[in-house]
């Protein structure tokens, strides 16, 4: 690696002997560290870091690999379990980088760098003064708000600690409003004076709060008496020479780098633009706040964007430096560190511009050689003013690939005096790559909620317990709704009644039975363990960091708990999880919409279910959806539905499109937290109530429905890296539905003459319901279907029913309801009449 050691010289001696300044401290510190005189009243010397990628072009593996060894550290620190609750905080502008690091290598933690550019339309959660920086105000702009009022540590991270005031004034401002009892500063270097660190641990024990230290090496700054107004000088003596003066040591001053910039651009080095294609909606950085989630999006798709960027380079460039923007630091290096593994034999280095003045002397004693001057490009808080860029110019590279955020693309970049013209003055090639900067949604402020209950919790209406699951719904556990099969399906096929208007009377499983259901969950929950980490993280990444989990009562609801627990084990995240009433036909409960949105931000909401089968209910809450806003106005829920097997290719968001058996479909209310199925009847449900479900108290001694997810929950452990592995697969995957399930289920209506697609229902979790609840006419098999028909073949012999097994199937089963149903058409034991 580049190292401010060269040809026996440390880029540190030309201040030292000028100066006095001494570096005290462990050997690597001259490895890591070189030293430049500061144009800034406040502080004369600047350490420069040779690993951080901001003054010193320097190899984006070296960059990436110093952050995440640090974040490595931290969470061997913190241990697992504090590592899932942390939240890693970079300063802007030198660390944001950096912070994105450390936060990929504590693993899960979510990341938020401070920032120097308000945001219309985002409020601010605090921000807090760096004390020898030239422009000391920091923001902190989340687009959770909730981000940073969690419980759990607190990651810091900056390039260097020297006097610790502005972790002081970060921790102070921060632990007065979101009070927490561990924090750990994590730096490259610890430079502080012994009388610093005293003054942090006094600080600590004065706020109650843990506080750790990582540091990549320590030390400390000797500095003599009059540094200050000595390096004044210097920096007045070389960026304005008098004659006698050597301004021969001295290469890109601010007149000599000004005219640099105003050279003409030849015609053969127009800067050539490459459209990377970056992920819509994916952050730019941490501005904002960055998900593990966010992490993963951007991994799938940095091999194609640094193909892009690769096939724009010319074959003949041997130097490639990737010059990143200000705070845009950690996606320029991600698209560095790839492209220097996808271009063998080319060397490529990696540094940003920066807002930070710094005198330039062309040394090779002294860290900074070269500066480059352009105008600011991003409509900057503070107004027009000077942007640098540092040991570029005379580099010799063969290339510049400049990337920047789509707010700093303005007539200012491509000026005559502007980043590129002057990037092309000294480098025959110049690339422009744009990151679309990203922008949070309006924070959503609902209007006055009409007066709706709270959701009913368990115990009193469920048997999970009351975190797990807010139920909308309301509570009919003493109407009597139970009605025979027969008679509910004679009175649904005639049209005579909608199946939400009673409820079946719930099958109680034989011994058998549940040996089956207990030997499929013993069989089958690692496979819905990997399902559900695979969908919670596809929720994350591409729906919501923040998501409010919304489950389809009642199959959905186990699901929807899944889910929660995996965000809860893998992130530290505290879900919320709601279960709402839909019903084919009827649509979405409309009241339930209108508590969530004036409970939470419509956009964050995700519907979620078991499986799909055709896809009716996914059809049925994107038309319901559409009705709720034409009436109501309220904007924003997406009807896509995330799902924990997708056998119909329905939904882009799940787990699986495996159609295998998912023990909770084998059993109705004693593996649904003893929730019966939803109804909706006029007589029970007024228009301001949410739709009805009953609670069945009296079969707790055969619920298992806590049973079943905690034994997929205690698989979590085991299945993460094959999760890691399907989720950047089915990222990476084409997932738009085909709807092949739809297709597969009109054909088999008009081949079995039923001429209804209603009365087909579709894989293992249909068939199961057509076997507890409707009246079965035939079962379809696909041919060789093992196991994971067990249970439907015991079901269609205790009700009479055959099963015939055909060769192409695209689901493992198909249940076909009887199509001409009366209760003539049964026998005098109830079962179903054959063809």
């Amino acid at each position: 690696m580049n190292n401010a050691v060269h040809n026996g010289v440390w880029s540190g001696t030309w201040v030292a002997e000028r100066l006095g300044v001494e570096l005290v401290g462990d050997d690597a510190l001259p490895e890591l560290l070189g030293l430049a005189l500061r144009r800034n009243p406040k502080r004369a010397h600047l350490l420069v870091s040779n690993v951080l990628g901001k003054h010193v072009p320097q190899s984006p593996a070296v960059v990436y690999d110093q952050g995440f060894a640090l974040g490595e550290r931290v969470r061997e620190l913190l241990g697992a379990d504090e590592s899932r609750r942390a939240v890693v905080l970079g300063y802007a502008e030198t660390a944001t980088g950096l912070g994105h690091c450390v936060a990929d290598g504590v693993g899960l933690a979510p990341y938020l760098h401070s920032t120097r550019r308000p945001v219309d339309g985002v409020a601010r959660a605090g921000g807090f003064e760096e004390s020898h920086s030239h422009a000391t105000s920091h923001l902190l702009l989340p687009e959770n708000r909730d981000l940073l009022a969690g419980p759990g540590p607190l990651v810091l991270v900056d390039d260097e600690f020297s006097t610790g005031n502005t972790v002081l004034n970060t921790i102070r401002a921060l632990h007065e409003r979101y009070p927490r009892e561990r924090y750990v500063i994590v730096a490259l270097v610890d430079m502080r004076a012994a009388a610093d660190v005293a003054r942090l641990a006094d600080f600590a024990q004065e706020i109650g709060a843990q506080v750790d230290l990582v540091a990549a090496a320590k030390g400390t700054v000797r500095l003599p008496e009059g540094v200050l107004e000595k390096g004044q000088e210097l920096v007045a003596e070389y960026e304005n020479p008098h004659p006698g003066a050597r301004g021969s040591d001295m290469c890109g001053s601010a007149a000599r780098a000004r005219q640099a910039t105003t050279s003409p651009q030849s015609p053969h080095n127009q800067p050539t633009r490459v459209e990377l294609r970056w992920p819509r909606g994916l952050p730019d950085g941490g501005r904002h706040g960055f998900t593990p989630g966010h992490r993963i999006r951007l991994e799938t798709a940095l091999p194609a964007m640094a193909a892009k960027l690769a096939e724009t380079l010319p074959d003949d460039a041997r130097r490639i430096l990737v010059l990143g923007f200000e705070e845009l630091m950690y996606a320029p290096l991600r698209l560095a560190r790839e492209l220097e593994q996808v271009r063998e034999g080319v060397e490529v280095r990696y540094s940003t511009t920066t807002r930070s003045p710094v005198l330039a002397v062309d040394d090779p004693g002294y860290a900074i050689r070269s500066r480059l001057v352009f105008p600011a490009h991003d409509d900057p808080a503070d107004g027009p003013g000077e942007r640098y860029a540092y040991n570029v110019a005379g580099a010799g590279f063969d290339a510049v690939v400049a990337v920047v955020d789509s707010a700093a693309d303005t007539p200012r970049l491509h000026a005559p005096d502007g980043l590129l013209a002057t990037l092309a003055a000294h480098t025959p090639n110049v690339v422009l790559a744009v990151v679309p900067s990203y922008v949070p949604a309006p924070s959503h402020v609902p209007e006055r909620p009409r007066m709706l209950p709270e959701p009913l919790r368990g115990p009193a209406f469920s048997s999970y317990p009351p975190d797990e699951v807010g139920w909308l719904l309301r509570d009919l556990s003493d109407v009597q709704l139970e009605a025979p099969t027969e008679e509910r399906e004679e009175a649904i096929q005639a049209g005579g009644a909608h199946y939400a208007e009673s409820l079946p009377v719930e099958y109680q499983p034989s011994e058998q039975y549940q040996e089956l259901f207990r030997a499929a969950l013993d069989t089958s929950a690692a496979r819905i363990a990997q399902a559900v980490g695979a969908v919670t993280e596809l929720v994350l990444s591409e729906r919501s960091p923040r998501p409010v989990l919304v489950s389809l009562a009642r199959a959905g609801t186990p699901v929807g708990v899944l889910m929660r627990r995996w965000a809860q084990h893998r992130h530290g995240l505290e879900l919320p999880h709601y279960a709402v009433s839909i019903v084919r036909g009827r649509g979405i409960d409309a009241n339930a919409l209108r508590w969530l949105a004036a409970h939470h931000d419509p956009a964050d909401v995700v519907f979620v279910d078991g499986w799909t089968g055709k896809g009716a209910i996914t059809r049925e809450l994107a038309d319901a959806i559409k009705e709720f806003e034409a009436s109501d106005g309220i904007t924003g829920f997406d009807p896509e539905i995330a799902v924990l097997a997708d056998p119909g290719s329905c939904v882009r968001t799940y787990g699986t499109r495996e159609d295998f058996l998912i023990p909770s479909a084998c059993l109705n209310s004693t593996v649904s937290g003893l929730i019966s199925r939803t109804v909706l009847r006029a007589d029970l449900v007024g228009p301001h109530d949410f739709h009805g479900a009953k609670f069945y108290r009296e079969l707790a001694d055969g619920d298992v429905s806590v049973d079943f997810v905690d034994a997929v929950a205690a698989r979590f452990p085991e299945v993460a890296d094959a999760v890691d592995t399907t989720v950047k697969d089915l990222l990476a995957a084409d997932r738009a539905p085909t709807w092949e399930g739809w297709a597969a289920v009109e054909r088999i209506s008009e081949e079995y003459e039923i001429h209804d697609v209603n009365l087909v229902k579709p894989g293992v979790g249909e068939t199961t319901r057509v076997l507890l609840r409707r009246v079965p006419w035939k079962i379809l098999a696909r041919a060789g279907a093992g196991a994971d028909l067990d249970h439907v073949r015991l079901l269609a012999e205790q009700r009479g029913v055959p099963v015939e097994e055909v060769a192409e199937l695209p689901y493992t089963c198909v249940g076909l309801i009887h199509p001409k149903y009366t209760r003539g058409a049964t026998g005098a034991d109830g079962k179903a009449v054959s063809a």
